[in-house]
C-alpha cells in the first residue's frame, strides 16, 4: 500500500511534466538518427549502395527519407501536431531500416526495434486520447477498443527490449537481474501493478544504459562510439515508452483494470444485498462483504 501511494504522490507531483519528458525520450533516437543521415549524408549513402547495388541516386534517395522522415516526425511529435501521421511516418522509418540494415536477421536488434515500435503504439494511443480519433463514427465501450489493444501492444512490445539484456552467467548478480528483471517484464506486460512496475524498469534501464552504453567516454573516431550513441538513444527511446505506461496507465486490457472491474461489481452486489435482506445469496455475500472490507 504504501509504494502505490509514493506512486500515485509522484504522478501527481509530475502530471504535468511526465508525458513531455516521456515523449522527448521516446523521439530521442529518431532525432539522433536524423541529424546522424545529415552529417554522415556519404557515409550512409556509400553503404547503402555497396549493401544493395542500387546506384547513387536511389542510396541518396533512400539517406534523403530517413532524414527528413525522422526529423519531421520529431518536430510533429513535440509540437503535438498530427501525432498519428507523425507516428506512422516513423513506422515506416522502422519497417525501411529493419529491410535496409538486415536488421530482420539479426534477433538482438530486431527485438530492440519491436519494442521501439512498442513505444510509438503508446505515443499513438497517448493521442488517441487528447481527442483526435482517427476512427471516428466507431462505437466504442468505456474507451476506445482500438486505443486499448494499442496499449497492450505497446507493453508486450516494450518488454522484448529487456529480453535482449538478460544475462546467462552463473553468478549471483546475473541470477538475480534475470529474476527480478523478468517478474518486472511479466508485470507489465499482463498489466499487473503496472506502473510501480514500469517506474521500477525505467529507473533499472537507465542506470544499465548511463553504465554500459557511456559512448562520450569513447573517441568519436572510433566505429565504437557510433554503436554506443545509437545503443543509447534507443533505450532512451524504450524509456519513453514505459514512462508514458507510467504517465497514462496500462489501459483497459490489462490486471488492473479487471481488478477495478471486479472489486466495483463486487461492492455494487454486496450493496444490492444490504438493502434486500431477504434475497437467498445474503448470508454468502454478507460474509464475503465483510472479508472485502477487512481487506480494505
Amino acid at each position: 500500500m504504501s509504494d502505490s501511494r509514493n506512486i500515485l504522490s509522484f504522478l501527481r507531483v509530475t502530471k504535468q511534466y511526465l508525458p513531455h519528458v516521456a515523449r522527448l525520450c521516446l523521439i530521442s533516437t529518431f532525432l539522433e538518427d536524423g541529424i546522424r543521415m545529415w552529417f554522415q549524408w556519404s557515409e550512409q549513402r556509400d553503404y547503402i549502395d555497396g549493401t544493395w547495388n542500387c546506384g547513387y541516386f536511389l542510396a541518396s534517395i533512400f539517406v534523403f527519407i530517413n532524414l527528413f522522415g525522422q526529423l519531421s516526425g520529431c518536430i510533429l511529435v513535440l509540437s503535438r501536431n498530427f501525432v498519428q501521421y507523425a507516428c506512422f511516418g516513423l513506422f515506416g522509418i522502422i519497417a525501411l531500416q529493419t529491410i535496409a540494415y538486415s536488421i530482420l536477421w539479426d534477433l538482438k536488434f530486431l527485438m530492440r526495434n519491436l519494442a521501439l515500435g512498442g513505444g510509438l503504439l503508446l505515443l499513438l494511443a497517448e493521442s488517441r486520447s487528447e481527442g483526435k480519433s482517427m476512427f471516428a463514427g466507431v462505437p466504442t465501450m468505456r474507451e476506445s477498443s482500438p486505443k486499448q489493444y494499442m496499449q497492450l501492444g505497446g507493453r508486450v512490445l516494450l518488454v522484448l527490449m529487456f529480453m535482449t539484456l538478460l544475462h546467462f552467467d552463473m553468478n549471483f548478480f546475473s541470477i538475480l537481474q534475470n529474476i527480478v528483471g523478468t517478474a518486472l517484464i511479466i508485470l507489465v506486460a499482463i498489466g499487473f501493478k503496472t506502473k510501480l512496475a514500469a517506474l521500477t524498469l525505467v529507473i533499472w534501464l537507465f542506470g544499465i544504459n548511463i553504465y554500459f552504453n557511456a559512448f562520450w567516454t569513447v573517441p568519436a573516431y572510433k566505429p565504437m562510439h557510433d554503436f554506443l550513441r545509437y545503443d543509447f538513444f534507443q533505450t532512451m527511446s524504450v524509456i519513453g515508452g514505459l514512462l508514458l505506461v507510467v504517465a497514462l496507465g496500462p489501459g483497459g486490457v490489462s490486471m488492473d483494470e479487471k481488478k477495478k472491474e471486479w472489486e466495483g461489481s463486487f461492492l455494487l452486489l454486496y450493496r444490492r444485498q444490504k438493502e434486500n435482506p431477504g434475497s437467498s445469496c445474503t448470508s454468502f455475500w454478507v460474509r464475503k462483504g465483510r472479508g472485502f472490507s477487512n481487506m480494505s
